[in-house]
């Protein structure tokens, strides 16, 4: 009853889009129903349907897939939970989708789609990653750091799925501004990163500057991270945004490009799968190491692989400007044409 009537306080989109349905009396999960598409889950899988198809994932998968999409508030383009089910993010509506970017769905005219108010679907996706995830499984952590999701409904884990992601207004550390990350803080070092050295730097600002001129230790930052995959906004300088994060085991999407975005990889490796944005199709693996620069294109979608724990340092232009400067081929979807 409480979920219910917190989707009614998300307002009239909410209630006429999308409907939080009665708890299983077997797995005692609720199930969701978005448009045409039921989600539900058992034990070890999520279950989704919708008019003439179904599709079934790990629910693992589906968890760590989910959990950033809504961290992310459906982020730039496309994000793919896996080769068949995704959300393609316009800005104020997202589409949630079913084999449209994939080529033997279209091929055989299998793929379906439909459209939301992005604030209708959101309080849906929260209230489900809220009920599928038991107590002890963070679906935002490295597989060695967190529990199991597996089983029947077994409590929450709200204090991790309802983190707030880090979006400083101009840069971390600054006065009023996100604060720097300490073991006081409730941050201490991570395991992979022991070696990191945590000292930060001396500021010396002309009196009457103290509030303008700043730094800070961003491996130190980075270090103390205690999530994956999610890039944090650190820095901000009009539509530029530096959004670093920390890597190990898989990024849990495909993230299909809207436009060009820079990867500087700041320490150890992660490797990249890329491929077709429409199709699926495999284009390239890169292997970054530390100190490689990459870009990768609009028209691509790309998956990371690392074993050890990786600093990566995301560079987003987040003018809402490019996607349909892109689609109006006013605007390249490469950075540099050689």
């Amino acid at each position: 009853m409480a979920m219910a009537e917190a989707m009614q306080s998300a307002g009239a989109n909410a209630l006429t889009q999308t409907e939080i349905l009665p708890i299983d009396n077997q797995t005692g999960y609720r199930a969701f129903q978005a448009g045409s598409f039921v989600f539900r889950r058992d034990d070890y899988f999520a279950r989704i349907s919708w008019p003439g198809g179904t599709h079934t994932m790990p629910v693992d998968i589906f968890l760590r897939a989910l959990m950033r999409d809504v961290a992310w508030g459906f982020f730039y383009g496309v994000v793919n939970f896996d080769d068949v089910i995704g959300t393609i993010n316009h800005y104020g509506d997202v589409t949630l989708f079913a084999g449209r970017f994939n080529d033997a769905y279209r091929n055989a005219g299998r793929d379906f789609e439909e459209r939301f108010a992005s604030e209708a679907l959101m309080p849906l996706f929260k209230a489900m990653i809220s009920d599928w995830t038991n107590e002890g499984f963070d679906p935002f952590a490295a597989p060695m750091e967190t529990g199991l999701p597996w089983g029947s409904k077994n409590g929450n884990n709200d204090p991790a799925v309802n983190r707030t992601r880090v979006a400083a207004r101009r840069m971390v550390g600054l006065p009023g501004d996100t604060p720097l990350r300490t073991d006081e803080s409730g941050f201490p070092v991570n395991r992979m990163f022991a070696d990191v050295p945590t000292d930060e730097p001396v500021i010396e600002a002309e009196p009457g500057f103290e509030d303008e001129v700043s730094a800070y230790n961003l491996f130190n930052y980075l270090a103390r991270s205690d999530v994956t995959w999610n890039p944090s906004v650190c820095s901000v300088v009009g539509d530029s945004l530096f959004c670093p994060t920390s890597e190990e085991f898989t990024l849990p999407v495909d993230h299909g490009n809207d436009r060009c975005e820079w990867f500087i990889t700041l320490s150890d490796e992660i490797v990249w799968d890329i491929k077709d944005k429409e199709t699926g199709k495999p284009r390239a693996k890169v292997v970054a190491k530390a100190g490689d620069v990459s870009c990768m294109p609009a028209d691509i979608r790309h998956k990371g692989y690392a074993d050890k724990r990786a600093m990566l340092l995301v560079w987003e232009n987040a003018s809402p400007k490019i996607p349909e400067l892109i689609t109006q081929g006013k605007a390249p979807v490469v950075s540099v044409t050689f």
